[in-house]
């Protein structure tokens, strides 16, 4: 009898789920950078910050009510304001800051070294292995970024923007860890929920300016403002919480080494930014990397 006949279909069905999930995932997050320059536009980095995800506690507190999903212990609570925290104030705070003077296209791809610092943070935490096979995919996957970055406006050149975003990177990779031990006891989407409305409410303090800055802005920043809030915030975030739960913090940050060449993609659309031939060989060296990791990582 054929093996996978004896496995419950909605069983069966999880790693295409968990697939389509991380998918959604590279792609929601990779239109954010795009939109947070043309959000800028309008919008100083903690304005833009607290609009977005003004608008994805709205969704999420119409998901509460029609759900009700189980209410966090205190301990639990605090894990979840330190979750948004690290993954939603300081992260946006630092990407926005710094794509004042970076591309989009480069903002990515230093943003890409969050996998490794995914890997690394849930090793030591963790206790999650890659064989070396899993830890060269992740080295292939890096040495596409370098090459990609070089190749863009800002690059990886010393400054405070690139700085800025590699804080950035790190401090999202301690969210995507710390998150990890929450999602057994929520849930996936329960999770994304808590720590989306946490994020929004430590942004509050700019949320007055933000929308006296929104009177005053063209249609463009209200429409980045939108879409950041309802598909890399609320969407992306659901999406990934998915993924972490099925493929583990360490495996499933490798995925997100696809992002930058999808947001070059965006940015190509939507600001005119046009990649040159180092991106384009070190895009196909970043998916040979996480094709490679994820096929072979898992110890």
């Amino acid at each position: 009898m054929n093996t996978l006949s004896s496995i419950p279909a909605h069983d069966a069905r999880r790693p295409l789920l968990a697939a389509g999930a991380a998918a959604m995932t590279i792609l929601s997050w990779a239109s954010a950078f795009p939109f947070i320059q043309i959000g800028l536009h309008g919008l100083t980095p903690m304005q833009l910050a607290s609009a977005r995800f003004a608008t994805a506690a709205v969704l999420v507190l119409g998901w509460f009510a029609w759900r009700r999903p189980r209410l966090p212990s205190g301990r639990d609570a605090l894990r979840f304001v330190l979750c948004a925290f690290l993954g939603i104030v300081l992260y946006n705070a630092l990407l926005n800051t710094g794509e004042q003077t970076v591309a989009p296209g480069a903002a990515s791809f230093i943003a890409g070294t969050m996998p490794i610092f995914t890997a690394l943070l849930a090793f030591v935490f963790l206790g999650e292995r890659f064989n070396r096979w899993g830890w060269l995919g992740s080295l292939l996957s890096m040495a596409g970024i370098a090459v990609i970055a070089h190749g863009q406006p800002g690059g990886l050149a010393l400054g405070s923007g690139s700085t800025l975003i590699l804080g950035a990177a790190l401090s999202t990779a301690g969210f995507f860890v710390l998150q990890r031990r929450l999602i057994p006891a929520y849930g996936a989407l329960a999770c994304t929920g808590y720590t989306l409305l946490a994020g929004a409410l430590l942004f509050l303090p700019w949320l007055p300016s933000a929308l006296g800055a929104l009177a005053n802005a063209p249609a463009s920043v209200w429409t980045a403002v939108l879409m950041l809030g309802i598909f890399p915030a609320a969407l992306g975030y659901a999406m990934w919480t998915v993924t972490l739960d099925y493929f583990g913090a360490a495996r499933a940050a490798n995925f997100l080494y696809l992002t930058p060449a999808a947001a070059t993609a965006f940015s190509m659309a939507l600001t005119g930014e046009r990649p040159g031939l180092a991106t384009l060989l070190g895009g196909l060296l970043t998916i040979a990397g996480v094709v490679f990791a994820a096929l072979r990582a898992r110890a």
